[in-house]
């Protein structure tokens, strides 16, 4: 029974914080991050005032949550993919990704609020990355520098992407991708995979 409740209250939980994000993006996105107040986000979300205070001490916290929770469904996404996948589709189903999650995303990469955000993205890709590559013997360049390469280019790529409406599709974008980020770095890198067959 008390296992129940417990579950009924995550999911009240969950579902206030849900209502939370999507009133602080949809406010973001219509008149800047910097404008937006806890009220304005409560009065959107329809949830109470105090209420907010129970989730989050300001709206930055918010927004990390929100940037935590797309962290997470991206790496989800991605690891899946075997090392010798062809790069320009992982490449599509991150844009792919992008693509449902736009407007999210335009806010976390716009976002004023908490100069913090860029580099904590920058730096999971880059974790992510070194976690399942270790430098090719003959490269000359240093894995930690292939790794915030690959990441930063791609940041940027999906910014230029966002920026511009999207202009081609996810799967063009995939092998923009490939083409533009990850092949021309491929041989300096193997991944981590290979040392254990």
């Amino acid at each position: 029974m008390r296992s129940m409740e417990m579950d009924a209250r995550d999911k009240r939980v969950k579902r206030t914080q849900k209502l939370l994000a999507r009133a602080l993006i949809a406010l973001t996105l219509e008149k800047g991050y910097e404008a937006v107040t806890i009220r304005d986000i409560t009065v959107r979300a329809d949830v109470g005032y105090a209420t907010f205070f129970r989730h989050y001490h300001d709206k930055d916290a918010l927004l990390q949550d929100v940037l935590d929770v797309i962290l997470d469904e991206l790496t989800e996404a991605l690891l899946p993919a075997k090392p010798d996948t062809d790069p320009a589709l992982v490449g599509t189903l991150l844009f792919r990704y992008v693509q449902m999650h736009s407007e999210m995303i335009q806010v976390l990469l716009r976002s004023q609020g908490s100069s913090a955000l860029m580099p904590r993205i920058i730096a999971a890709g880059t974790r992510s990355f070194l976690q399942q590559h270790r430098a090719h013997p003959q490269s000359t360049v240093p894995i930690e520098v292939v790794a915030h390469h690959l990441i930063t280019s791609s940041v940027s790529l999906i910014q230029w992407w966002l920026e511009h409406d999207m202009p081609y599709p996810p799967e063009q974008m995939g092998r923009i991708y490939c083409d533009l980020i990850v092949c021309p770095t491929d041989t300096m890198i193997v991944p981590t995979l290979n040392d254990e067959q």
